[in-house]
């Protein structure tokens, strides 16, 4: 590992846009060249710049441990984050991931480009839990990465991950509170069937809750990242810690072992003892996630590590 120390400047991404997002651009404090560069995707639901659960931030972990290895970052905050009451108001928008994250993603890597310290031809997409299910198709419209990262991801449709988390809530669970959780993920999981059959109209009719509609579901499916990975030739890493009880190595880890396995632009990554947020993990159940995520903890060397090393490789630096 080189043994540079890091800078942090602040930044905003979509400056002169309706939704402004606070954001920080972190680089090796050593910059003879320009270097490669990284942009953090968070996973579902609102989350502020480290991405921040509990007391772990995975992407402040990343970005400075990144840059200690000469590689810059920019993260910034979800805009569902700093501008949810304001998302949900909008009546010119009918949300999708396209206005909660895919954009945003993209103008974020435009300012990377624009950054003469930035090796342009070199940045990656580093996507988290529902951020790497989505950094294949926001590659696809306007990324265009050297390479993607993914965390923690799935090559399968969210609404079969949250059923599955669902389902796993219910077998932890027992007796009269396990019923009145069954009763509340039936009428869940109801609101899913036929929602490919309907209409793009119809679907955003249906109120699912926080301002989201089911075409939010049924648009994210249609757009569902295995389209994109089966055809991608530019280098992919797929991590996985193998105690995550999200997105799990039975159902997730493997389906893309299964979906990519013999590409040769494709390299597996699986952590012993690590969980969603790639920090070991403690309790192991989906229903102790908070207290899990509670306990202040960072992700270490060897994942920060291999990351660096394969982004280094691919961008001809040794």
């Amino acid at each position: 590992m080189n043994t540079f120390s890091f800078i942090s400047e602040s930044i905003i991404v979509g400056q002169n846009t309706k939704y402004p997002l606070k954001g920080l651009l972190t680089l090796p404090a050593a910059l003879n060249t320009p270097v490669p560069a990284v942009v953090f995707v968070h996973g579902s639901g609102s989350s502020n710049m480290d991405e921040k659960v509990g007391k772990l931030t995975p992407f402040k972990d990343l970005a400075e441990g990144l840059a200690k290895h000469g590689i810059a970052s920019i993260r910034y905050d979800k805009r569902s984050f700093a501008h949810g009451l304001k998302l949900v108001m909008d009546k010119h928008i009918t949300i999708t991931i396209k206005e909660e994250t895919i954009d945003d993603a993209i103008l974020a890597t435009e300012l990377l480009r624009q950054d003469p310290r930035i090796d342009p031809k070199h940045i990656y997409i580093v996507g988290h839990s529902m951020g790497a299910m989505l950094a294949p198709r926001i590659d696809a419209e306007g990324g265009h990465y050297k390479g993607l990262i993914l965390m923690a991801g799935s090559p399968r449709r969210l609404e079969e991950i949250m059923m599955d988390q669902n389902q796993e809530v219910i077998r932890t669970t027992k007796g009269l509170v396990q019923k009145i959780v069954q009763k509340q993920i039936d009428k869940f999981s109801a609101m899913f069937d036929g929602m490919y059959e309907l209409t793009d109209e119809e679907a955003k009719q249906k109120k699912v809750g926080n301002g989201v509609t089911l075409y939010y579901f049924k648009e994210m499916g249609e757009h569902n990242s295995s389209k994109y990975l089966d055809q991608l030739e530019k280098p992919i890493l797929i991590l996985q810690g193998d105690k995550d009880f999200q997105a799990t190595v039975e159902k997730d880890f493997n389906a893309y072992m299964k979906l990519l396995s013999g590409k040769s632009n494709v390299t597996f990554s699986l952590y012993e003892g690590l969980n969603h947020a790639f920090v070991p993990s403690v309790y192991g159940q989906i229903t102790k996630a908070k207290q899990e995520y509670g306990i202040e903890q960072h992700i270490g060397e060897k994942v920060i590590g291999d990351m660096a090393t394969w982004i280094l490789t691919h961008s001809s630096i040794h």
